[in-house]
C-alpha cells in the first residue's frame, strides 16, 4: 500500500483515519503539532503546521525517508467567532493550518507522489464551509479547500494524482466539543436530519475509499458526510 501522511493525526478524525489506513495495509506516518496518547499506529512527527519552517523541515524530512503515496490534509485549527468579534491574529492562525499547510505539505510531497502507483490526497474541510454564524475565519479557510481541492485536481491530473475533499459535519470530537456550548451540540444533533452527530470513524470510511485503487477515475469532488446537514435541518 506505500506511505500515507496523515496531518492532524493524533486526536479526533485524523486519529481515525491513521487507524483505518494501518488496518488497511498503509505504513501511516502522522505529523501532529504534540504526542498522540496511547499507541499509535504508525510513525509519528511533531511539528507545528502553522509554521512554514517547521512545516518544510518536517515534511522535507518525511519525504526524504519515505515513499509517500498519499496525504490527507486533516489538521485543523478554529477559533469561534463572528464577524464583530474576530481578530487578525486568529484569521491568520486559521488560514496558516487548515488553508495554506494543505497547500505546502502536498506541495512538499509532490516529488513523491508523482512516482506513486496510484497516488492519493484528500482535504479534510467542513460543512460549515456553506456557512455558520460563528465561523467567519474557519468557514472560509474551509471554503478555500474546496477551491483548492478543483484546482489541485486539475494540475495534478497528468500525474495520475487524484485530489478530493471529505468535508464532515457536526463529528463527535474534542475539536468540535471545544468549539461548541453543550446545549448547541445537542440542538445540533437534533438539527441533523439523520438525528445524531457522526462519529470519526465514519470519515475515515469515506477518506479510506478514496485512497483506495477503485476511487482512481474520482478529482476535483468535495464530499460531504454530515447526516444529510449540508441539503437542509431536519424538519421541526
Amino acid at each position: 500500500m506505500g506511505s500515507v501522511l496523515v496531518t492532524g493525526a493524533g486526536r479526533g478524525i485524523g486519529r481515525a483515519i491513521a487507524e483505518a489506513a494501518a488496518r488497511q495495509g498503509w505504513h501511516v506516518i502522522g505529523l501532529t503539532r504534540s504526542a498522540p496518547p496511547g499507541v499509535f499506529p504508525g510513525d509519528v512527527v511533531l511539528g507545528d503546521l502553522g509554521d512554514d519552517a517547521a512545516l518544510a523541515c518536517c515534511v522535507t524530512s518525511i519525504v526524504e525517508r519515505h515513499a509517500i503515496g498519499a496525504v490527507v490534509n486533516n489538521a485543523g485549527f478554529i477559533k469561534a467567532a463572528t464577524l464583530a468579534e474576530i481578530a487578525p491574529d486568529d484569521i491568520d492562525a486559521m488560514w496558516a493550518v487548515n488553508t495554506r499547510a494543505a497547500i505546502r505539505v502536498t506541495q512538499l510531497c509532490l516529488p513523491r507522489l508523482r512516482g506513486a502507483a496510484n497516488p492519493r490526497v484528500v482535504h479534510i474541510g467542513s460543512r460549515a464551509a456553506l456557512g455558520k454564524i460563528g465561523r467567519i475565519g474557519y468557514g472560509a479557510t474551509k471554503a478555500a479547500l474546496t477551491g483548492l481541492t478543483r484546482s489541485m485536481a486539475l494540475e495534478l491530473a497528468p500525474h495520475g494524482i487524484t485530489v478530493n475533499c471529505v468535508a464532515p459535519g457536526p463529528i463527535e470530537t474534542r475539536l468540535f466539543t471545544g468549539a461548541n456550548d453543550p446545549n448547541v451540540a445537542q440542538a445540533m444533533a437534533a438539527a441533523t436530519p439523520l438525528g445524531r452527530l457522526g462519529r470519526p470513524e465514519e470519515i475515515a470510511a469515506s477518506v479510506m475509499f478514496l485512497l483506495s485503487p477503485d476511487a482512481g477515475f474520482i478529482t476535483g469532488q468535495t464530499l460531504y458526510v454530515c447526516g444529510g446537514l449540508s441539503i437542509g435541518a431536519a424538519p421541526s
